[in-house]
């Protein structure tokens, strides 16, 4: 279920200038902001948990995810370099198994390690944030990259579709709408990891078990009508 070689041309494709630029701008901002909050008001639990949970978890997490998981297929599929890879002797499901491994790696990467230091920048990891948003981040990046690459394989907007689901519904409605915060990766992995962070400071709409069910189920739903979509995709070429 693991190809090397698409796995080292997504990563190419992943690493590029562009796409590396925007990776890399996102957690070197959050360390930016981190040590200039600290700076200004010293450790401080309360505004360690509102700048990962609202920035970290809720803003840069699903960007970087738009970005790995739409850019691990969608553009192969608008240039049509994807049948290139199709024409070889290598299991459509082989084909998306190894993109989405390389898409949750790079999301994960570019979340947890600079949530982790950024957490340690704003109070030390008092009360386990730090630890308790690394977790989260590592938890939402295997959805959110899940997602956005079944959007790149169902439509050429991938990542039109995906900016507006983290920017508009994660970000604005999921933090303003209570229904809308049910519906949010973004508040089942905090429901996962809830208990990690010592207090208050880490809650969730939903309970720890109903999170983990859903954040399960939309990652294997969504990479299995992915596989779907790319049988699909094969058969049209053929055709």
């Amino acid at each position: 279920m693991y190809n090397p070689t698409v796995a080292r041309l997504t990563y190419r494709a992943l690493l590029g200038r562009r796409r590396a630029l925007i990776m890399f701008a996102l957690p070197a901002l959050l360390i930016i902001i981190a040590s200039v909050v600290r700076a200004l008001v010293g450790p401080d639990d309360d505004v360690a948990a509102e700048l990962l949970g609202g920035f970290a978890l809720g803003a840069m997490v699903p960007l970087i995810g738009v970005v790995a998981g739409t850019g691990a297929i969608a553009p192969e599929i608008d240039d049509s370099s994807i049948v290139y890879v199709l024409a070889k002797p290598i299991p459509r499901s082989t084909i998306i198994m190894t993109k989405l491994v390389v898409a949750i790696g790079v999301t994960m990467a570019f979340s947890a390690i600079p949530t982790l230091i950024a957490g340690y920048i704003l109070n030390n990891n008092s009360q386990q944030l730090a630890a308790a948003y690394a977790i989260a981040t590592l938890i939402a990046s295997i959805a959110y990259a899940a997602v956005f690459l079944l959007l790149g394989t169902v439509t050429k907007h991938a990542v039109v579709f995906g900016l507006v689901y983290a920017l508009v519904w994660e970000a604005l409605f999921g933090s303003l709408v209570p229904g809308a915060r049910a519906l949010s990766i973004q508040q089942w992995a905090q429901a996962v990891v809830e208990k990690v962070g010592r207090g208050d400071f880490i809650t969730s709409e939903v309970s720890t078990a109903t999170g983990a069910v859903l954040l399960v189920v939309v990652t294997v739903a969504a990479t299995w009508y992915a596989m779907r979509r790319l049988r699909v995709l094969t058969l049209a070429g053929e055709e």
